[in-house]
């Protein structure tokens, strides 16, 4: 890491360094490999943070961090016994910001921020794909895209990377005006505008409020690439200090046509820069998937490749666990793993997946979170949809997708609906009833624990290749 020795820590967080006069003068110099707030992470020469949790105080682990080679770490309070040096705080969390800000001062690598309500994960896989033709690439990991996890992400950036594709995510206003003063970024790709977080944000235009107070912390000469087939990024005609780029399938200067869907093999479509028109094959399924592909496209062209390493990035992007991810069990049977999170827009698009299956095709959803006070109307919305789709079986559990559920049996779909109070109920239910050849999409909000679903059919059931 650059410049990250105890001082310059201390220095950059106000923080007080605790320790006696040799050790300090044996590390003074001596620059940190890594900063983590999970003590199972630590290895020699890291710095630990400890953060006082819901369940869990990070102080703790000091002791532990130490015996696991931690070079020095954070704290709030005066420990009342320590092996080592540590830098004394008032509160870790924003010492870690102020800590990742001061580190990001010293980068001069480009750092792509993904923004949006819908789609950044995808979004930041297909860049980083693509972007990894020439460059190499320090990108967001499992879900650090908050107040937290995005700072981490930045401390993760080693002196090997050349760029790096960090995600940002909020739930509330000034959420995003603290990552971007944190992240600066060189440019920014937003993927949508959608219903989602409206327990803070009240509707479609608080959350352009809210993503958009990333533009008040842009670097010079920045890029902002907007998903203009989204009509609240269309209405963004100008952002002070930066130039914008458009993509979508309406004719933007970077879009899509011919748009082919393949099923769960993926989707193929001629893209458009441009007086260029080439043809691209997406290995991941969805319709959606598209937008993925422009954005990547975009970020390839801002940052000079060539049509061809675009292309191949394109081409080999791979999916992430959690996020509409293919597993293939015993008698043919497939689950598509989208549980980690859900919104109506992300669940939409995954009942229009599944209902490209060839099989006999099962929904187990669960509930939609912070959507505020349409938040049943949301659902009810899903399950019209849901309706007039070739969905055969629907398994719901949960109070909301209880609303899912009602407006599937008050359409004149032939769907059967099974209705369910807890997850427990629906997987059991789901593992004895399942039949052999059946494409099942398990996908509700995170805080509904669905993965467990999906651990347990693959329990049950067992892999195709026997694991």
């Amino acid at each position: 890491m650059i410049n990250m020795t105890i001082e310059a820590v201390a220095d950059a967080c106000g923080g007080e360094i605790v320790c006696d006069p040799k050790t300090l003068d044996a590390i003074r110099h001596v620059e940190a490999m890594g900063v983590v707030t999970d003590n199972r992470k630590v290895k020699e020469k890291f710095v630990f943070i400890p953060i006082v949790g819901k369940r869990v105080d990070g102080h703790s682990f000091i002791d532990q961090a130490f015996k696991d080679g931690a070079l020095f770490v954070l704290s709030e309070r005066r420990p009342e016994s320590c092996d080592g040096p540590y830098v004394l705080v008032e509160h870790s969390e924003d010492a870690l910001k102020r800590i990742a800000a001061y580190y990001r001062r010293q980068l001069s690598i480009p750092i792509i921020g993904v923004v949006g309500s819908v789609g950044k994960t995808g979004t930041k896989e297909m860049i980083a794909s693509v972007l990894s033709q020439r460059f190499s690439v320090c990108k967001t990991e499992g879900n650090l895209n908050n107040e937290i996890g995005m700072p981490l992400t930045l401390l993760s950036i080693g002196p090997e990377h050349e760029v790096a594709v960090v995600e940002m995510g909020i739930s509330n206003f000034g959420e995003m005006h603290r990552l971007g003063e944190i992240a600066r970024p060189n440019i920014v790709v937003m993927t949508n505008i959608e219903r989602c977080h409206l327990e803070f944000l009240h509707d479609r235009d608080g959350v352009l409020r809210a993503k958009s107070e990333v533009f008040d912390h842009l670097s010079e000469n920045a890029a902002v690439i907007l998903n203009t087939d989204d009509d609240k990024l269309a209405s963004i005609t100008e952002i002070p200090g930066a130039k914008i780029w458009r993509f979508g399938t309406k004719g933007q200067p970077i879009w899509a046509s011919d748009i082919q869907s393949e099923g769960l093999f993926g989707l193929k479509a001629s893209i458009h820069t441009g007086s260029d028109i080439w043809t691209v094959e997406i290995p991941l399924p969805g319709e959606h998937r598209i937008y993925h592909a422009l954005a990547a496209v975009a970020v390839g062209l801002a940052l000079k490749l060539s049509m061809e390493q675009i292309r191949k990035g394109i081409e080999s992007a791979s999916g992430v666990l959690g996020r509409t991810n293919f597993i293939q069990l015993k008698n043919g049977i497939t689950i598509i793993d989208d549980c980690y999170n859900a919104s109506p827009l992300s669940m939409k698009a995954g009942l229009k997946l599944l209902s490209h299956a060839n099989t006999r095709r099962i929904a187990a959803l669960g509930d939609m979170g912070e959507l505020g006070e349409e938040e049943r109307a949301l659902h009810w919305e899903v399950g019209e949809y849901l309706a007039d789709l070739n969905i055969d079986e629907l398994y719901t559990a949960g109070v909301l997708a209880k609303e899912i559920a009602a407006a599937v049996e008050a359409s004149d779909s032939s769907c059967v609906v099974h209705v369910f109070d807890t997850r427990d109920a629906l997987e059991a239910a789901l593992v004895c009833s399942i039949e052999p050849g059946s494409t099942i999409l398990v996908k509700a909000s995170h805080f509904m624990g669905f993965s467990k679903v999906v651990g347990t059919l693959v329990a049950n059931i067992g892999r195709e290749n026997g694991e």
